[in-house]
């Protein structure tokens, strides 16, 4: 199987998520050519949930501690690079991403209209009824600093874990993702660095009771100081180092871009409709 003869794979962080993997296992379409999930040094029984899953092409990776959910997907990226993926989703073990999303996730990707895409929560009208208060006041002040860090200002809900990338700009960021909360800032200024078309698209908000691993602490420190230190590497590449005229000592990997997307065939999916107006690029 795949997405219109382009190969898929969904990489699934996942930490003590015994309950709820398996229901976000068995709902994946099945155009998913490949599913790989990878067990951040779980203490309880998800690496055997996994196991006991019925499903062809599914990969358990194993950390044997716990790196963080930005080493997990890392690690899920290079094993799906080795598997010559085309497009790399990533959708959390827990649950709180619905299948049903996932077309519209991965096309502007498989069609080549965007080299990343991630789900904004904010533009589908459950938001207000599915997040917690707290959860849409924390993720609209980290998804402002996030569009002046990164450079994408026309981005929002930075912390939707929600995504797919092409295999090309894996390569293009050599990659490289923070380990732990604060890694979605991280990427977003790292596509940014090489010029990656980025595009965002509405997702359904999914909240069953779970706990947010996000806390004060957990954004003051590290996702506070990726945000600065991604904003000083940004000042430092577009403005500084230009001014003293000075070269870059590794030059970035720029993305080629492809003239035009692909053509859209005559049964073209209502998820399809979201590729009318190009992403806009990096600024």
């Amino acid at each position: 199987m795949s997405y219109r003869g382009v190969s898929v794979a969904v990489v699934m962080p996942a930490y003590n998520v015994a309950d709820r993997i398996v229901p976000a296992l068995t709902s994946l379409p099945a155009f998913v050519d490949q599913v790989l999930v990878v067990d951040d040094g779980s203490r309880d029984r998800t690496a055997e949930a996994v196991v006991a899953v019925a499903r062809p092409n599914l990969t358990l990776l194993r950390h044997p501690q716990n790196s963080g959910v930005g080493a997990a997907i890392a690690t899920g990226y290079a094993e799906a690079l080795r598997r010559e993926a085309a497009v790399v989703a990533v959708m959390a073990g827990d649950g709180q991403m619905d299948p049903a999303d996932l077309p519209a996730v991965i096309a502007p990707v498989a069609l080549g209209a965007a080299d990343y895409v991630k789900g904004n929560r904010f533009r589908h009208p459950d938001l207000w009824r599915a997040m917690p208060l707290d959860r849409i006041v924390g993720n609209v002040v980290l998804s402002v600093l996030t569009k002046l860090t990164s450079g994408y200002h026309h981005l929002f809900d930075s912390q939707c874990g929600f995504t797919a990338i092409s295999g090309r700009a894996i390569h293009a960021i050599e990659g490289r993702l923070f380990s732990r909360y604060g890694y979605p800032n991280d990427l977003l200024a790292r596509l940014h660095a090489v010029g990656a078309r980025v595009l965002e698209v509405p997702v359904r908000p999914v909240y069953d009771g779970q706990r947010s691993g996000i806390r004060f602490r957990t954004v003051l420190h590290p996702i506070l100081s990726v945000l600065a230190r991604s904003f000083g590497r940004r000042l430092w590449r577009e403005r500084v180092r230009p001014l003293l005229g000075l070269a870059a000592a590794k030059e970035p990997r720029l993305l080629p871009h492809p003239a035009e997307p692909r053509a859209l065939p005559p049964s073209a999916e209502p998820a399809d409709a979201l590729l009318s107006a190009p992403p806009a690029p990096p600024r």
